[in-house]
């Protein structure tokens, strides 16, 4: 023991060993490779703008115009411009004097704080050292008048107000010092510790993804490499049993001795594959729902080419939910299904529903609709994109191509949630250099589908500019004028509070709209996706039922008078299914149908990648 070790201490720790320089050839060679792809992705480039010629910059989301009419409101009022201004320098002011205090070591507390669950800032280093702390409240001040600024601008309408609000918050997203190197406390550490590395694997990633996306920038949000369809991700066992040029019919394969006499058909979007609602046998709604004995049916939705251009909203109801109803019932014999639809899947169903209740066919014995928007009055920030100029200068796109590119979707959903969904990729991507984690969601979430020109326009104009399928014989499909209030089976809504496609309050506007049947609604937590794949073993977020009938008109009286339950929301829903009719029958093995087998699921149109 040293004379000035006492018995209670322990050795000092030896100081970090410093880290180790990079090998001069190893990085020469990377250098080498990086510039020679590099050239290579300018070359193609540069070739493909020769071959099609230069296009001036477009504005097809028509933010240049959004943001004149703003200024234009702005300088209308110098004197509530200047009281901004004043604001925002008095909020500066207060930080350095508190920043100073801080330095010293007082107690200081912050001008303004992150907002509760943003990720950005939850390095300790963002709170617990002076300098990046004050670069993130010099931010968040900005950012905060800023916002105060555009969402009190007067004289516009309330569609400019929300295209202002939502293209300056993805401004701001965009300046967040979490996005640059030296700004970000833990690239910064990692630049130092690496000597630089992670910035060159970084610009390695970069130009990984815009080879990828062939000179457009497709960020790498999971590892691709770590899934396979019908290996570890859609893995419930089944057949596909009938299929069209629009779709695949799959039958999955009973783990029950006996099921419920009526089958299950489920209609996902188009504009994603089927297979979010079949990830892993942990969090499967098709798998627990085979496992509570129904005979699942379920749509795989063809990937789209030039060939399927005029293919119609009608083609999808005719050759995609009406042929698989016809399958059905040529394969167990039940004239009558129960049927559920998730997000624009939802949509088709609804639209469906109407034109059999219309033609007076009973084919239904009840609904499900999932985070369903039937009511596009208040779209929530979708409808940013779906004005009548971003709409036509959408359809002159696809009209080139005979579809719209499911990555350019795929971008639209994105910013909506920019933070999480871009952002947070740039970080760990581009500057930490790390390779993104392996993740199911987000695997099926860069897994994008095409939608066809025809179809899509009908879709984007008939239901969210115009609004028609709420009005009575406001669309016609198969001749048939489409009327939600002729619909009389029993209806179960479930939205999720937090969903930032399919806003709660619109999806219950819809619930509404069925005036002619017994409604069941139903409020999950989460958002539009982990707000519905919630399986009960996971004990997350909860949800809320009011048993009032009629619906009230109000949403926020029905969530006053709500019940809050733990949980997942599917017992619930299997349950009110029950409720329709309980009826069981012996087990239905696809492979023993009157259908025959084509192929395995999950089918070969899923597994078309674009």
């Amino acid at each position: 023991m040293s004379e000035t070790q006492t018995p209670t201490q322990k050795p000092a720790a030896p100081p970090p060993a410093a880290p180790e320089l990079p090998d001069p050839q190893e990085m020469a060679k990377i250098y080498a490779e990086v510039a020679e792809r590099a050239a290579r992705l300018l070359g193609e480039t540069m070739r493909k703008q020769l071959k099609e010629g230069i296009q001036p910059p477009s504005d097809e989301v028509g933010i240049a115009q959004t943001y004149m009419e703003m200024m234009a409101r702005l300088l209308a009022n110098p004197y509530r411009l200047a009281q901004a201004q004043m604001n925002l320098m008095w909020d500066y002011f207060t930080l350095w004097q508190r920043s100073m205090l801080k330095l010293m070591g007082m107690k200081a507390p912050p001008v303004v704080e992150p907002e509760k669950g943003d990720r950005r800032f939850k390095d300790p280093d963002w709170e617990e050292h002076f300098l990046f702390d004050y670069i993130k409240q010099s931010y968040l001040i900005a950012a905060r008048r800023i916002h105060e600024v555009v969402s009190d601008i007067k004289g516009t309408d309330e569609r400019t107000k929300k295209r202002i609000e939502f293209f300056t918050r993805n401004f701001i997203d965009a300046l967040s010092p979490s996005n640059f190197a030296l700004t970000n406390p833990e690239v910064f550490r990692e630049t130092l510790r690496t000597h630089g590395q992670n910035l060159v694997r970084g610009l390695k990633n970069l130009l990984r993804d815009l080879e990828e996306g062939h000179g457009q920038l497709r960020i790498r949000m999971t590892d691709t490499t770590a899934f396979e369809l019908g290996k570890n991700i859609a893995t419930t066992p089944g057949k596909v049993v009938y299929q069209t040029e629009l779709m695949q019919l799959i039958q999955y394969t009973p783990t029950t001795e006996t099921v419920y006499k009526r089958p299950l058909l489920i209609v996902p979007p188009w504009i994603n594959k089927y297979y979010i609602l079949d990830l892993r046998p942990q969090n499967s709604l098709v798998k627990w729902l085979v496992d509570q004995g129904h005979t699942v049916f379920i749509l795989s939705w063809v990937n789209p080419d030039e060939r399927l251009a005029q293919a119609t909203f009608e083609d999808y109801v005719q050759k995609g939910v009406l042929a698989a109803l016809d399958a059905i019932e040529e394969q167990t014999g039940e004239r009558v299904v129960n049927a559920a639809g998730y997000c624009l899947g939802g949509t088709l169903l609804a639209t469906t529903a109407a034109c059999l209740a219309g033609k007076r066919q009973k084919r239904l014995g009840s609904t499900t609709f999932l985070t369903t928007l039937i009511d596009f009055s208040e779209p929530g920030e979708l409808g940013v994109f779906t004005t009548p100029e971003t709409v036509a200068m959408l359809e002159k796109k696809m009209q080139e191509r005979g579809y719209l590119e499911g990555s350019e979707m795929a971008t639209t959903f994105n910013m909506l949630r920019a933070n999480d969904l871009i952002w947070s990729f740039v970080v760990n991507n581009y500057l930490l250099g790390k390779e993104p984690f392996p993740f199911d969601l987000l695997y099926w979430n860069s897994d994008s589908t095409r939608m066809p020109a025809a179809m899509h326009s009908f879709y984007l104009r008939k239901m969210y500019i115009e609004n028609k399928l709420v009005e009575p014989g406001g669309i016609e499909i198969l001749g048939t004028p489409i009327d939600l209030g002729k619909i009389k089976h029993p209806c179960y809504f479930i939205s999720t509070v937090e969903d930032h496609i399919a806003p709660w309050r619109t999806t219950y506007k819809g619930a509404r709209r069925l005036t002619g049947a017994p409604v069941r609604f139903v409020l999950g937590g989460s958002g539009h996706i982990a707000g519905i794949v919630n399986p009960p073993s996971a004990n997350k977020y909860g949800y809320w039922t009011n048993p009032v009938t009629p619906l009230p008109e109000d949403p926020e009286e029905w969530l006053r008078g709500a019940e809050h339950h733990p949980g997942s929301w599917w017992p619930n829903w299997n349950e009110w299914l029950a409720a329709q009719d309980d009826t069981r029958v012996p087990a239905r093995d696809p492979a023993q149908g009157k259908l025959p087998v084509i192929e395995d699921a999950p089918g070969s149109y899923v597994k078309v990648r674009i």
